[in-house]
């Protein structure tokens, strides 16, 4: 009986139905064998102990072309005899099929404690389940289920059609189901004691939301990969994870159950727009990973005309009848398949070695969606494997894939180290040239761009600071000496009589001897002073923590070591330069502004040419 508690009529009634039943199969013995073919149908037994059964041996189906026997004319066939057969190979898969199909078995209450048993339909797409069934009385219920109608209208709010049975013992049953649906014809039964029944969806919520919990990981590790890195291919294989996620969630019911419960329609038209989303995501994410437009003109075309094609799918599902849409969207899968699988295999025979590692990781979605299309049309049985093959393969899938993406983005980035060398060899050279040509591609090389940031602060000439750097360095650098009570000097060298040397000797020597004089700064200011060229013949030396006997002696180490520097000039001539120096010093704990310090040190220049060049003079300290 459906949707009641079992009624309990007391242990007379029990023993005067059993003894019923007993003088029956007497008179049938009787009568030498004239029992009616109702009488020979076969009773599947529920027994102690028993809290699930399934009911393919049990079950006896029939066709009705055109959709339109009643519930009375398929009984009385079932009790005739007529129309039914068992199922074929004991599945009940037939594909996408026509008209209604009539499923027919009785049960029997032997001795089973449970008297309630809920009847589940394994497959989440059904349109329409009537079930009749019908009591030894003659009397008949009847209840509906099937995603065309309410999701409220379940007997169990769950993502697969079900039934409440009353089944009290010595009572046996009639089952009569009536199923018609646009979607592939699959109709496995099982019936579920309340107990069974909760193991069952405790395990399936387990596996479904380690499934979609795995899923919605990859999904936002991806996205923020692509947000970081700003690959293409991150974001292309987001998309494609939550297509595909979303066509698992309709094909598994939850969509239905969840989403749009209220919504019949809808239930059916997101199956068909889900997989065309789905198709076309991963069309695009296999191009883009596999560099089709550059490494396989050929096949770079062939997947953007099914790209073309599952975008227009994506359009027009809403538009189509459901079983039209969804042989077209399901037929696609094959020929979409095999163009992913051709064009990772040659990109791959052609040295593009991410593309083994993709081909591995597509195999085994590929080989999971193709199952699971190939029960849908009927080629393949419906068992544990093929039913979830697309979650399955995806999730091995997703695990091979995340190394493909790795080892491609290694491969990648080793590339880029490699453009990156060649470039900071001929960067003098070609440094415009070579900025130009890598800015797009090559936005991770953080070397190039600190190689131009120093470049930038040097002397084209001579090689020491410019006058820009020395701007930007010398007032905080003398702010922070000053703060912890350090000494600070500042020397001014300029060349004596430099422009003689241009005039008499030309350019190009008295470069050269600028070059050889900023070598003489550095090597005397040593590792904690910083020399830069301020203009011309005219050099810097910044020297924190330096006090004022230090920048003597520094500035004093200066002017000898350019005295006694002899340039040799063609001919066997020799040319020697001097240089005047003017210091000045911040001793520690005093202040002073770096303006103040740089005019100090300029006015003990000025005092040293006065007072005949080739000196140095040491400005006034401030107190």
């Amino acid at each position: 009986m459906i949707l009641h508690e079992p009624v309990d009529s007391g242990e007379t009634e029990r023993c005067v139905v059993r003894l019923l039943l007993g003088l029956l199969l007497c008179c049938s013995l009787l009568a030498g064998g004239r029992a009616t073919a109702a009488d020979r149908l076969e009773t599947l037994p529920l027994h102690a102990g028993q809290t699930q059964a399934e009911l393919a041996a049990a079950t006896r189906y029939a066709v009705d072309a055109d959709a339109t026997a009643t519930p009375q004319q398929m009984f009385a066939a079932a009790d005739a005899g007529q129309r039914f057969a068992p199922l074929p190979d004991g599945s009940a898969t037939f594909g996408f099929v026509d008209g209604a199909y009539w499923f027919h078995l009785r049960l029997a209450n032997v001795d089973a404690a449970d008297t309630r048993w809920l009847l589940v339909l394994d497959y989440a797409l059904l349109d329409e389940v009537d079930l009749y069934v019908r009591d030894v009385d003659g009397r008949v219920e009847h209840a509906a289920s099937g995603d065309l109608r309410p999701f409220a209208q379940r007997a169990v709010s769950y993502r697969e059609p079900n039934f409440w049975l009353t089944l009290t013992p010595g009572r046996p049953l009639d089952l009569l189901l009536r199923t018609q649906s646009r979607s592939s014809m699959q109709v496995p039964l099982t019936l579920y004691a309340p107990s069974a029944f909760l193991v069952l969806t405790r395990d399936t919520q387990f596996g479904m939301g380690l499934y979609y919990g795995i899923l919605l990981a990859l999904l936002f590790y991806n996205l923020i990969l692509f947000a970081s890195l700003r690959d293409r291919s991150h974001f292309l294989y987001s998309l494609h994870v939550a297509g595909f996620g979303l066509v698992l969630f309709c094909l598994n019911g939850l969509a239905f159950e969840y989403f749009w419960p209220n919504s019949p329609w809808l239930a059916n038209a997101a199956v068909p727009m889900s997989m065309a989303l789905a198709m076309l995501a991963m069309h695009l994410f296999a191009r883009d990973f596999l560099e089709l437009p550059r490494r396989s003109p050929l096949a770079n075309r062939l997947l953007l005309a099914l790209i073309g094609a599952h975008l227009l799918m994506l359009l027009a599902s809403p538009l189509l009848p459901y079983r039209t849409a969804v042989l077209i969207g399901t037929a696609l899968v094959f020929p979409g398949v095999a163009a992913i699988i051709a064009a990772a295999v040659t990109v791959a025979r052609r040295g593009f070695r991410p593309a083994l590692l993709f081909l591995v990781s597509w195999a085994m979605l590929l080989t999971g969606t193709l199952s699971y299309a190939a029960v849908s049309f009927g080629l393949l049985p419906r068992t544990f494997v093929t039913e979830y093959g697309m979650q399955i393969g995806s999730a091995a899938e997703m695990i091979f894939l995340s190394f493909a993406l790795a080892y491609r983005w290694a491969a990648l980035r080793e590339e880029n180290e490699r453009i990156a060398h060649e470039a900071n060899e001929r960067l003098e050279q070609r440094v415009a040239e070579r900025t130009e040509a890598l800015s797009g591609a090559l936005q991770q090389l953080g070397e190039v761009h600190a190689r131009l940031h120093e470049l930038s602060a040097r002397d084209g000439l001579t090689g020491v600071f410019n006058r820009r750097h020395f701007e930007q360095m010398f007032a905080p650098q003398l702010a922070e000496c000053l703060q912890h009570a350090r000494p600070y000097s500042l020397l001014i060298a300029d060349l004596d009589h430099f422009k003689r040397v241009n005039d008499d000797h030309g350019h190009l020597t008295g470069d050269d001897c600028l070059r050889s004089i900023a070598a003489i700064l550095q090597r005397c200011a040593g590792g904690r002073g910083a020399v830069a060229r301020f203009g011309g013949e005219e050099f810097v030396v910044l020297m924190p923590d330096t006090d004022e006997l230090g920048a003597r002696r520094t500035a004093e180490a200066i002017r000898q070591r350019v005295a006694a520097e002899v340039f040799a000039l063609d001919g066997g001539r020799q040319l020697r330069l001097t240089v005047s120096i003017g210091a000045a010093t911040v001793a520690a704990g005093a202040d002073a502004a770096a303006e103040a310090l740089l005019r100090r040190a300029d006015d003990a220049l000025y005092e040293a040419k006065r007072g005949g060049r080739n000196r140095v003079v040491q400005g006034s300290a401030a107190a």
